[in-house]
């Protein structure tokens, strides 16, 4: 994935950056709120490489990215506002109505401590696997150190916590982590259950805040509001050092007389309710996370859910909710692997096999879901019915887990030793099995052996002769000094060294992808042909200084129309080289170029022309 293209070509699907309110980004997406999701086009954002799917819930505009979310939303961040580094990436949070901003909230909480506490996790697990097993023992300094680096973040939770919460609400991150400092503080740990403690003779019980989630949010979120108070009232000369010395002195006391205690009776009677239902109907509650898990992630409310994990690990030290999850993960993967055994056709096959391996190994299943199942429906389905099997199995024989982990394969050592391991075993056999055999042996509706993969509109058998869209000299596209380009890693075609500021329309278009920073527009042709024009290499670096774009995505052009008025000798000054690629992306349905031409030429004299595959095929 070439992140800097995925990143334009969303920013501007989206409907550029004057239509986002805030972005953050989870494990697998980019979390856009919009202010108008209509100028959305959500097929341009689809079509963009790199990109799984697009999911509108939960009050965002959600972008399925995969693995490598982190890095596009670090290059959006470079071309706009928004993205990486940038107070603006979350500075409002999405409207509606309260259940939406509560998973908004936890999302942008939880997000950033995401990968290290399943990391981490997963350390504990397979330390937790080896003391099982007798490979380790407890009682020397090897363990000890393995102990404290595998248990470490959990324990001081509240601390990241306090850093993610004052980004979310705008508060001073420092003095939110001095807070959660005094409460993990190791002479106040001690108190937890002495009786008769008072505060200036008010009376209070010291409850733990190990692991703990609740009263570190609670009392950020007030912190800022404090802190918004004392910044308009205070003197400037003392504002900046008696605000936190006041929020913190305010603050800790309330967490210890007020927010902790009631947390923790809402937690222990949250943990109670938990362990009830695992133990007096538990094939229910795994039946439900089990077979529910995946359409919760559909719509973003997975999230709602992380919380109770850290809430049941803080009361009872063990998480019974997890383990139904493994089967829920694991039956989605099964039915991919599935549709990769029994699919025909060459471009399915070709999706299943690394979606198979994303969702059997690391637990990430949008590609499984997104880019298969859903759109095949009965893989989804079996995945379910797997899940719900297997979850129930699961939470039937007790099974859970002592670490926070991402539900896959490599982490399954966490369950390992924790309940009925027969029941382990069933139960994900179960989950495997079934969805695997009912897509293996039933079997689904396969789209025609060559279709294109993304929703690309198929050739009408016609040639199309693409025009030049500039002013200037045809060399090849092997002479562009940009290896993706030049060995034609993204299409074939020409390239052109401009000789005048304009681009123009190289036949009667539909803009696919008007790119805000201006380096770049793709144009899809009614038969079908799909050009970009890429004004210059590495211009997107240049955050559309130089460039002035006179079309949007979805406008529907004529050849000749003005796309693009940009500043060359800015632009070269600037250190960049003005070569423009113009290039068909969408070799499988127009495989060959004829016609090319070469030497100097002017726009709307004949460039190339795109040989379909049905001509190819007859010739």
């Amino acid at each position: 994935m070439d992140y800097s293209k995925t990143a334009a070509g969303v920013l501007a699907g989206v409907g550029g950056e004057e239509n986002v309110t805030s972005l953050v980004h989870c494990a697998t997406r980019l979390r856009f709120v919009l202010k108008d999701e209509s100028k959305a086009n959500t097929a341009a954002v689809k079509a963009v490489p790199g990109v799984v799917t697009v999911a509108q819930a939960g009050g965002q505009y959600q972008v399925v990215i995969g693995n490598d979310v982190p890095d596009v939303f670090a290059e959006i961040g470079k071309i706009s506002k928004f993205g990486a580094g940038s107070d603006a990436a979350a500075s409002e949070g999405p409207k509606g109505n309260l259940f939406n901003r509560f998973i908004s909230m936890i999302s942008a909480i939880f997000t950033p401590l995401l990968w290290a506490l399943a990391g981490t996790g997963l350390l504990k697990a397979f330390l937790a696997a080896a003391v099982t097993f007798g490979w380790i023992g407890t009682d020397n300094s090897t363990y000890a150190v393995l102990n404290a680096l595998s248990d470490g973040l959990i324990n001081f939770l509240p601390m990241a916590l306090a850093f993610t919460a004052a980004r979310y609400f705008k508060a001073n991150e420092f003095t939110a982590f001095a807070i959660a400092a005094a409460v993990l503080y190791p002479t106040i740990t001690p108190l937890v259950g002495v009786e008769g403690l008072t505060f200036f003779g008010i009376p209070f019980t010291m409850v733990t805040y190990v692991s703990s989630v609740i009263p570190i949010i609670v009392i950020v979120w007030l912190q800022s509001h404090a802190e918004k108070f004392l910044y308009a009232k205070l003197p400037g000369a003392v504002r900046r050092f008696v605000t936190p010395m006041i929020v913190v002195l305010i603050a800790v006391p309330i967490v210890f007389v007020v927010i902790g205690p009631i947390s923790a009776i809402l937690s222990g009677a949250l943990g109670n309710g938990i362990g009830w239902v695992f133990e007096n109907a538990s094939w229910a509650g795994g039946a439900i996370m089990g077979g529910f898990w995946q359409v919760f992630v559909i719509f973003g409310l997975h999230w709602g859910l992380v919380p109770l994990f850290t809430l049941e690990y803080q009361t009872t030290g063990q998480i019974l909710l997890i383990g139904p999850v493994f089967a829920a993960v694991l039956a989605q993967a099964a039915a991919v692997a599935g549709v990769w055994v029994r699919a025909r056709n060459k471009n399915l096959k070709s999706l299943a096999a690394p979606a198979t391996l994303s969702g059997f190994l690391a637990g990430i299943t949008e590609p499984a879901i997104y880019g298969i199942n859903l759109p095949l429906k009965r893989p989804f389905a079996f995945g379910i019915v797997g899940g719900v099997v297997g979850g129930a199995i699961i939470a039937m024989g007790g099974v859970f887990s002592t670490a926070f982990v991402v539900p896959s394969g490599l982490a399954l050592p966490a369950l390992f030793g924790n309940g009925n391991m027969v029941m382990l075993i069933i139960g994900l056999a179960a989950a495997i099995a079934i969805p695997f055999l009912l897509t293996a042996i039933v079997g689904f509706k396969e789209p025609e052996e060559d279709a294109a993969p993304a929703a690309t509109p198929a050739a009408s058998g016609n040639d199309v002769v693409v025009l030049s869209p500039v002013d200037g000299t045809v060399v090849p596209l092997s002479e562009t000094p940009d290896a993706a380009f030049a060995e034609g890693s993204l299409g074939d075609g020409v390239a052109i060294k401009p000789r005048s500021g304009a681009v123009y329309a190289p036949f009667d278009a539909t803009v696919a992808a008007a790119f805000p920073t201006g380096h770049a527009i793709g144009l899809r042709h009614a038969d079908g042909a799909e050009v970009l024009i890429h004004i210059g290499i590495d211009t997107v670096k240049l955050a559309g200084a130089h460039f002035d774009v006179k079309v949007t995505t979805g406008q529907e052009v004529k050849a000749g129309d003005l796309l693009v008025e940009f500043d060359g000798d800015a632009i070269e000054r600037a250190g960049y080289d003005l070569t423009t690629p113009v290039i068909v992306t969408n070799g499988e349905l127009y495989p060959a170029l004829t016609d090319q031409a070469s030497g100097p030429i002017a726009h709307g004299e004949p460039l190339f022309t795109a040989v379909s595959v049905e001509s190819a095929l007859a010739s």
